[in-house]
Protein backbone atom coordinates (compact mmCIF):
# COMPACT_ATOMS: atom_id res chain seq x y z
CA UNK A 1 0.00 0.00 0.00
CA UNK A 2 1.74 3.41 -1.16
CA UNK A 3 2.26 5.83 0.72
CA UNK A 4 1.76 9.93 -0.21
CA UNK A 5 5.33 11.35 -1.22
CA UNK A 6 5.84 14.03 -3.88
CA UNK A 7 6.73 13.09 -7.30
CA UNK A 8 10.04 13.31 -8.30
CA UNK A 9 11.65 12.91 -11.68
CA UNK A 10 11.74 9.46 -11.98
CA UNK A 11 15.60 8.30 -13.49
CA UNK A 12 15.84 4.98 -14.87
CA UNK A 13 17.97 1.78 -14.01
CA UNK A 14 18.65 -1.09 -12.39
CA UNK A 15 19.08 -4.74 -10.78
CA UNK A 16 16.61 -7.21 -10.10
CA UNK A 17 17.27 -8.67 -6.38
CA UNK A 18 20.47 -10.10 -7.24
CA UNK A 19 22.95 -8.66 -4.85
CA UNK A 20 20.58 -5.80 -4.88
CA UNK A 21 24.03 -3.74 -6.26
CA UNK A 22 23.75 -0.02 -5.75
CA UNK A 23 22.30 2.54 -6.97
CA UNK A 24 22.63 4.21 -10.38
CA UNK A 25 20.85 7.32 -12.58
CA UNK A 26 19.41 7.28 -15.92
CA UNK A 27 16.27 6.83 -17.58
CA UNK A 28 13.32 3.94 -18.13
CA UNK A 29 13.14 1.69 -20.17
CA UNK A 30 13.15 -2.54 -20.81
CA UNK A 31 15.25 -5.40 -20.89
CA UNK A 32 19.26 -4.97 -19.67
CA UNK A 33 21.45 -7.03 -17.63
CA UNK A 34 19.60 -10.06 -17.12
CA UNK A 35 16.53 -11.05 -18.92
CA UNK A 36 13.81 -12.68 -16.91
CA UNK A 37 11.94 -15.62 -17.51
CA UNK A 38 8.44 -16.57 -16.23
CA UNK A 39 9.14 -19.70 -13.81
CA UNK A 40 6.43 -22.17 -13.76
CA UNK A 41 5.63 -20.74 -10.78
CA UNK A 42 4.48 -17.91 -12.26
CA UNK A 43 2.74 -18.61 -15.30
CA UNK A 44 0.61 -21.05 -13.31
CA UNK A 45 -0.12 -18.18 -10.16
CA UNK A 46 -0.27 -14.91 -12.32
CA UNK A 47 -3.32 -14.20 -14.39
CA UNK A 48 -1.82 -14.43 -18.04
CA UNK A 49 -3.54 -10.68 -18.55
CA UNK A 50 -1.44 -9.44 -15.46
CA UNK A 51 1.22 -10.80 -16.23
CA UNK A 52 1.44 -9.22 -19.47
CA UNK A 53 0.29 -5.58 -17.93
CA UNK A 54 3.57 -6.23 -15.43
CA UNK A 55 5.93 -7.45 -17.86
CA UNK A 56 4.62 -4.01 -20.38
CA UNK A 57 5.11 -1.38 -17.65
CA UNK A 58 7.95 -2.89 -15.74
CA UNK A 59 11.38 -0.83 -15.95
CA UNK A 60 14.17 -3.02 -15.66
CA UNK A 61 16.71 -3.65 -14.78
CA UNK A 62 15.52 -1.79 -11.59
CA UNK A 63 12.11 -2.22 -11.35
CA UNK A 64 11.40 -5.96 -13.36
CA UNK A 65 8.17 -7.20 -14.02
CA UNK A 66 8.93 -9.26 -11.06
CA UNK A 67 8.89 -7.01 -8.76
CA UNK A 68 6.02 -5.35 -10.14
CA UNK A 69 3.91 -9.08 -10.11
CA UNK A 70 5.21 -9.55 -6.39
CA UNK A 71 3.66 -6.41 -5.53
CA UNK A 72 0.58 -7.28 -7.35
CA UNK A 73 0.64 -10.78 -5.83
CA UNK A 74 1.19 -9.35 -2.11
CA UNK A 75 -1.73 -6.72 -2.59
CA UNK A 76 -4.53 -8.36 -3.95
CA UNK A 77 -3.37 -11.93 -5.60
CA UNK A 78 -3.20 -9.82 -8.97
CA UNK A 79 -7.12 -8.71 -8.59
CA UNK A 80 -8.57 -12.12 -7.37
CA UNK A 81 -9.33 -10.38 -3.99
CA UNK A 82 -13.00 -9.91 -4.18
CA UNK A 83 -12.72 -6.68 -2.09
CA UNK A 84 -10.16 -5.14 -3.41
CA UNK A 85 -12.17 -2.60 -4.94
CA UNK A 86 -13.35 -1.67 -1.59
CA UNK A 87 -11.02 0.67 1.11
CA UNK A 88 -9.35 -1.92 3.57
CA UNK A 89 -8.84 -0.93 7.37
CA UNK A 90 -6.20 1.95 5.81
CA UNK A 91 -8.23 2.74 3.23
CA UNK A 92 -6.36 1.75 -0.10
CA UNK A 93 -8.16 0.51 -3.22
CA UNK A 94 -7.57 -1.58 -6.26
CA UNK A 95 -5.31 -4.32 -7.39
CA UNK A 96 -2.23 -2.44 -6.18
CA UNK A 97 -3.79 -1.03 -2.66
CA UNK A 98 -3.57 2.65 -3.49
CA UNK A 99 -4.90 5.53 -0.52
CA UNK A 100 -7.14 7.84 -2.71
CA UNK A 101 -4.71 10.66 -1.98
CA UNK A 102 -1.78 9.03 -3.47
CA UNK A 103 -3.19 7.86 -6.49
CA UNK A 104 -4.24 11.28 -7.40
CA UNK A 105 -0.85 12.57 -7.48
CA UNK A 106 0.55 9.48 -9.74
CA UNK A 107 -2.55 8.07 -11.23
CA UNK A 108 -2.13 7.15 -15.14
CA UNK A 109 -4.73 6.26 -17.56
CA UNK A 110 -2.80 3.36 -18.97
CA UNK A 111 -5.50 2.14 -21.14
CA UNK A 112 -5.85 5.68 -22.76
CA UNK A 113 -10.01 5.48 -22.32
CA UNK A 114 -9.64 9.40 -20.67
CA UNK A 115 -10.01 7.85 -17.31
CA UNK A 116 -7.50 6.77 -14.75
CA UNK A 117 -9.76 4.32 -12.89
CA UNK A 118 -8.14 3.40 -9.15
CA UNK A 119 -10.01 -0.61 -10.07
CA UNK A 120 -8.78 -1.22 -13.41
CA UNK A 121 -5.75 -2.88 -13.44
CA UNK A 122 -4.83 -1.32 -16.89
CA UNK A 123 -4.31 1.89 -14.50
CA UNK A 124 -3.37 0.35 -11.38
CA UNK A 125 -0.24 -1.03 -12.77
CA UNK A 126 1.19 1.29 -14.28
CA UNK A 127 0.36 4.00 -11.40
CA UNK A 128 2.62 1.62 -9.57
CA UNK A 129 5.51 1.30 -11.51
CA UNK A 130 5.55 5.18 -11.86
CA UNK A 131 4.93 5.49 -7.90
CA UNK A 132 7.76 3.24 -7.33
CA UNK A 133 10.02 4.91 -9.84
CA UNK A 134 9.31 8.05 -8.37
CA UNK A 135 10.97 6.89 -4.78
CA UNK A 136 13.99 5.71 -6.85
CA UNK A 137 12.95 1.76 -7.90
CA UNK A 138 14.52 1.80 -10.93
CA UNK A 139 17.69 2.69 -9.49
CA UNK A 140 17.70 -0.81 -8.08
CA UNK A 141 19.63 -2.14 -5.20
CA UNK A 142 18.73 -0.13 -1.64
CA UNK A 143 16.79 2.23 -4.12
CA UNK A 144 14.88 -0.56 -5.10
CA UNK A 145 14.17 -1.69 -1.52
CA UNK A 146 13.85 1.95 -0.39
CA UNK A 147 11.00 2.35 -2.46
CA UNK A 148 9.57 -1.05 -1.72
CA UNK A 149 9.33 0.14 2.19
CA UNK A 150 7.56 3.51 0.93
CA UNK A 151 4.93 1.64 -0.79
CA UNK A 152 4.26 -0.22 2.63
CA UNK A 153 6.42 0.89 5.47
CA UNK A 154 7.61 -2.32 6.76
CA UNK A 155 10.76 -4.36 6.34
CA UNK A 156 8.85 -7.70 6.18
CA UNK A 157 6.99 -6.52 3.21
CA UNK A 158 10.17 -5.45 1.65
CA UNK A 159 11.58 -8.90 2.04
CA UNK A 160 8.33 -10.68 0.76
CA UNK A 161 8.21 -8.72 -2.43
CA UNK A 162 11.80 -9.61 -3.13
CA UNK A 163 11.66 -13.23 -2.27
CA UNK A 164 8.55 -13.04 -4.51
CA UNK A 165 10.17 -11.78 -7.41
CA UNK A 166 12.95 -14.34 -7.31
CA UNK A 167 9.79 -17.33 -7.17
CA UNK A 168 8.54 -15.72 -10.52
CA UNK A 169 11.54 -15.44 -12.64
CA UNK A 170 15.02 -16.88 -13.22
CA UNK A 171 17.61 -14.87 -14.93
CA UNK A 172 19.77 -16.01 -17.78
CA UNK A 173 23.25 -16.51 -17.57
CA UNK A 174 24.66 -15.97 -21.30
CA UNK A 175 28.12 -14.17 -20.97
CA UNK A 176 26.44 -10.82 -21.65
CA UNK A 177 24.42 -10.85 -19.03
CA UNK A 178 27.33 -11.96 -16.53
CA UNK A 179 29.17 -8.91 -17.77
CA UNK A 180 26.49 -6.60 -17.55
CA UNK A 181 25.33 -7.65 -13.83
CA UNK A 182 29.32 -7.20 -13.18
CA UNK A 183 29.18 -3.38 -14.50
CA UNK A 184 25.99 -3.10 -12.43
CA UNK A 185 27.41 -3.67 -9.05
CA UNK A 186 29.92 -0.92 -9.39
CA UNK A 187 27.72 2.02 -10.27
CA UNK A 188 28.59 5.22 -7.95
CA UNK A 189 32.45 4.13 -8.41
CA UNK A 190 34.07 7.23 -9.00
CA UNK A 191 36.07 7.91 -12.37
CA UNK A 192 39.76 7.49 -12.43
CA UNK A 193 42.07 7.85 -15.83
CA UNK A 194 43.75 4.56 -16.06
CA UNK A 195 41.36 2.83 -13.25
CA UNK A 196 40.47 -0.59 -13.22
CA UNK A 197 41.50 -4.09 -13.75
CA UNK A 198 40.04 -7.46 -14.11
CA UNK A 199 40.06 -7.76 -10.51
CA UNK A 200 38.03 -4.28 -9.65
CA UNK A 201 38.65 -0.53 -9.23
CA UNK A 202 42.30 0.35 -8.83
CA UNK A 203 44.44 3.67 -9.04
CA UNK A 204 44.40 5.38 -12.15
CA UNK A 205 46.91 6.95 -13.81
CA UNK A 206 48.37 10.69 -14.51
CA UNK A 207 44.70 12.51 -13.73
CA UNK A 208 43.39 9.54 -12.15
CA UNK A 209 46.69 8.86 -9.53
CA UNK A 210 44.70 9.75 -7.09
CA UNK A 211 41.57 8.01 -7.51
CA UNK A 212 40.51 4.46 -7.20
CA UNK A 213 37.92 3.83 -9.60
CA UNK A 214 37.41 2.93 -13.53
CA UNK A 215 37.58 4.53 -16.69
CA UNK A 216 35.46 3.48 -19.62
CA UNK A 217 37.88 0.60 -20.76
CA UNK A 218 38.72 -0.10 -17.37
CA UNK A 219 35.08 -0.83 -16.35
CA UNK A 220 34.49 -2.70 -19.79
CA UNK A 221 37.63 -5.12 -19.33
CA UNK A 222 36.35 -6.28 -15.66
CA UNK A 223 32.48 -6.65 -16.57
CA UNK A 224 33.84 -9.41 -19.08
CA UNK A 225 36.64 -10.88 -17.12
CA UNK A 226 33.79 -11.63 -14.87
CA UNK A 227 32.00 -13.47 -17.99
CA UNK A 228 35.74 -15.40 -18.64
CA UNK A 229 36.51 -13.01 -21.38
CA UNK A 230 39.86 -11.10 -21.28
CA UNK A 231 39.51 -7.91 -23.01
CA UNK A 232 42.44 -5.05 -24.25
CA UNK A 233 42.91 -2.72 -21.81
CA UNK A 234 41.91 0.41 -24.55
CA UNK A 235 38.76 1.12 -25.97
CA UNK A 236 39.85 1.34 -29.63
CA UNK A 237 41.52 -2.22 -29.31
CA UNK A 238 38.82 -3.66 -27.12
CA UNK A 239 36.41 -2.70 -30.38
CA UNK A 240 38.43 -4.77 -32.47
CA UNK A 241 38.48 -8.60 -29.60
CA UNK A 242 34.85 -9.51 -30.76
CA UNK A 243 31.93 -10.15 -33.46
CA UNK A 244 30.75 -6.68 -34.30
CA UNK A 245 27.34 -6.58 -34.01
CA UNK A 246 24.03 -4.12 -35.80
CA UNK A 247 22.13 -2.02 -33.73
CA UNK A 248 19.04 -4.31 -34.27
CA UNK A 249 20.53 -7.46 -32.92
CA UNK A 250 22.13 -5.57 -29.66
CA UNK A 251 21.86 -7.77 -26.49
CA UNK A 252 22.81 -7.19 -22.45
CA UNK A 253 26.21 -7.07 -22.31
CA UNK A 254 27.44 -5.44 -25.40
CA UNK A 255 29.68 -3.51 -25.95
CA UNK A 256 28.83 0.06 -27.61
CA UNK A 257 32.24 2.19 -28.80
CA UNK A 258 32.07 6.32 -29.87
CA UNK A 259 34.24 8.37 -31.70
CA UNK A 260 35.49 10.80 -32.89
CA UNK A 261 35.08 10.23 -36.38
CA UNK A 262 32.80 7.62 -36.45
CA UNK A 263 34.09 5.60 -39.39
CA UNK A 264 37.78 5.89 -38.37
CA UNK A 265 37.97 3.12 -35.25
CA UNK A 266 41.23 4.45 -34.56
CA UNK A 267 39.45 7.64 -32.85
CA UNK A 268 37.27 5.50 -30.40
CA UNK A 269 37.51 7.56 -27.10
CA UNK A 270 34.74 5.86 -25.17
CA UNK A 271 32.65 2.53 -24.48
CA UNK A 272 29.83 1.24 -22.61
CA UNK A 273 28.30 -1.51 -21.96
CA UNK A 274 24.83 -2.06 -23.04
CA UNK A 275 22.45 -2.93 -20.63
CA UNK A 276 19.21 -2.24 -23.73
CA UNK A 277 16.07 -0.14 -24.54
CA UNK A 278 19.32 2.32 -25.97
CA UNK A 279 20.78 2.26 -22.48
CA UNK A 280 24.41 1.41 -21.40
CA UNK A 281 26.28 1.38 -17.70
CA UNK A 282 29.81 3.00 -18.12
CA UNK A 283 32.44 5.13 -16.37
CA UNK A 284 31.84 8.85 -18.68
CA UNK A 285 34.39 11.05 -17.48
CA UNK A 286 36.48 12.63 -14.14
CA UNK A 287 34.09 14.68 -12.06
CA UNK A 288 31.28 11.65 -13.24
CA UNK A 289 31.15 8.35 -11.62
CA UNK A 290 29.92 4.83 -13.08
CA UNK A 291 26.09 4.97 -14.21
CA UNK A 292 23.30 4.14 -16.12
CA UNK A 293 22.84 6.25 -19.66
CA UNK A 294 20.75 6.66 -23.00
CA UNK A 295 22.97 6.59 -25.46
CA UNK A 296 20.44 5.55 -28.22
CA UNK A 297 18.77 8.84 -29.07
CA UNK A 298 21.15 10.87 -27.63
CA UNK A 299 22.58 13.78 -30.52
CA UNK A 300 25.82 13.84 -28.87
CA UNK A 301 26.13 9.74 -28.57
CA UNK A 302 24.34 9.04 -31.67
CA UNK A 303 26.91 11.49 -33.87
CA UNK A 304 30.03 9.41 -32.62
CA UNK A 305 28.35 5.68 -32.40
CA UNK A 306 31.00 3.78 -34.24
CA UNK A 307 29.65 0.34 -33.43
CA UNK A 308 29.19 -2.69 -31.03
CA UNK A 309 30.72 -5.65 -30.63
CA UNK A 310 30.13 -8.79 -28.54
CA UNK A 311 33.68 -9.89 -26.89
CA UNK A 312 34.28 -13.77 -27.22
CA UNK A 313 36.92 -16.06 -25.86
CA UNK A 314 40.10 -15.76 -27.64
Amino acid sequence: MPVLKTAIAGTGLFLLGIPLFIAMAATSAPAPSTALTPTDEAIADIPPDYLALYRQYARPPGLTWAVLAAVGDIESDHGRNPKDCAPNSAGAIGPMQFLPSTWKGYAVDGDHDGDTDICDPEDAIPTAATYLAANGATKGGRHLERALWHYNHADWYVRKVLDRAAEYAKTATTPGATAAKAALRWIGTPYSWGGGNATGPTYGIEHGAGTRGFDCSGLALHAWAQAGVALPRVAADQFHAGQHIPRTALQPGDLVFFATNPKDPSTIHHVGIHLGEGRMVHAPQTGSPVQISRWAGDPSRESEYAGATRPTPR
